[in-house]
């Protein structure tokens, strides 16, 4: 078997980028030629250095031009949220894109904003892609389990997490924790902060060849009995602690697809939502009915001392989805592609044997 190496730009060094950055450091089929951090402080560091791993001869930089001018097979992309002007100056140069960065099909955003990332790859000649471990991972398996049935019914993956120890305000704040649990703004808070799994129930639709007649989200609250520290911030008695969101694909008044997340924090919760596991549990209901459970464990070898340290994996398994696409999205016709445009992604170059 054969790999061919692909020359790729690691964009930001973020907690997700530092763990993209190592991977592709270490990965024998990719060329780690250039990293974008857009902090002075940043720039002109070693990689290596940023991103906690020895020296490797790579530069940081916040020159866009030069790191286009390196003509990369793609850009391994991992703000928090996807800048429109960036991707197109990205894409219209030629340069692939796997994002982590919030975005799946690409509908969440303005529809002028989606034509400008259209228009930018066939004039570059190159293709958008994102993924993520949830949204993004997961409709993948929802999708593979679905093809052992000669009939599906209903789709549905269901995530459930303490997010106690997860400290991240600004990706939690926008879904509504830390809100008052009467704020009548909630519901619209929580449906505008999630939005991307949106497009996850477009994906697994459109992997299923179905129509959706409308996608809802449908979303429940629980507060905090007492003021909850987290570390970086506290969650005040009154306001919310937890949160359950359900997007609903629908054909006529029929549900068809679910994607549901209920993530709570603290031990003052009321009501006091209990977890039967953590993870996953995916469900394809049909001819026959497809349970999956899916949870995440540190491997024996595994370091950790710190919460930060256990918040690592979750860096990973949201880096490491694009990553693998690699190959497929630089073979992809251009355009906005997601894993139903791209032969199967494959995790090649990364086995480690004693």
């Amino acid at each position: 078997m054969t790999s061919t190496n692909h020359r790729v730009v690691q964009w930001t060094t973020g907690n997700v980028g530092k763990s993209s950055a190592k991977a592709l450091a270490a990965h024998p089929n990719i060329e780690l030629v250039g990293c974008f951090a857009w902090s002075p402080d940043k720039a002109g560091k070693d990689v290596g250095e940023l991103c906690g791993f020895e020296p490797i001869g790579v530069t940081a930089t916040n020159d866009v031009e030069a790191l286009l001018a390196l003509k990369p097979d793609c850009v391994v992309y991992n703000p928090m949220w996807p800048n429109v002007d960036e991707l197109v100056r990205i894409l219209s140069s030629g340069a692939n894109v796997v994002a982590s960065a919030s975005f799946i099909t690409g509908h969440n955003l303005p529809e002028a904003d989606r034509e400008r990332l259209r228009q930018a790859c066939h004039q570059g000649g190159s293709t958008m892609f994102g993924s993520g471990v949830s949204p993004g991972f997961a409709e993948l398996l929802a999708i593979v389990a679905a093809n052992a049935c000669d009939r599906v019914d209903r789709v549905t993956i269901a995530e459930s997490s303490d997010t106690t120890f997860y400290d991240s305000p600004e990706t939690e704040k926008p879904v509504g924790f830390g809100m008052r649990i009467d704020d009548p703004d909630l519901p619209g808070a929580g449906a505008h902060g999630t939005a991307i799994f949106a497009e996850a129930v477009r994906l697994v639709a459109d992997a299923l060849g179905t129509e959706l007649d409308e996608i809802t989200c449908v979303s429940e609250y629980a507060e905090t009995t007492a003021d909850l520290d987290l570390g970086s911030w506290v969650i005040e008695k009154g306001c919310v602690a937890g949160v359950f969101i359900r997007w609903q694909g629908r054909v006529g008044d029929e549900t068809v697809i679910e994607l549901s997340f209920r993530w709570r924090k603290g031990q003052t919760l009321q009501p006091d939502w209990q977890l039967e596991r953590e993870g996953w549990k995916i469900t394809i209901d049909g001819r026959p009915t497809v349970d999956m459970t899916v949870g995440f464990a540190p491997p024996p070898d595994f370091e950790a001392t710190t919460i930060a340290d256990f918040m690592v994996l979750g860096h990973i398994m949201t880096a490491m989805p694009p990553i693998h696409a690699i190959p497929a999205v630089v073979a992809a016709a251009p355009g906005i592609a997601t894993y139903n445009d791209l032969a199967l992604t494959l995790p090649r170059g990364i086995l480690r044997t004693k």
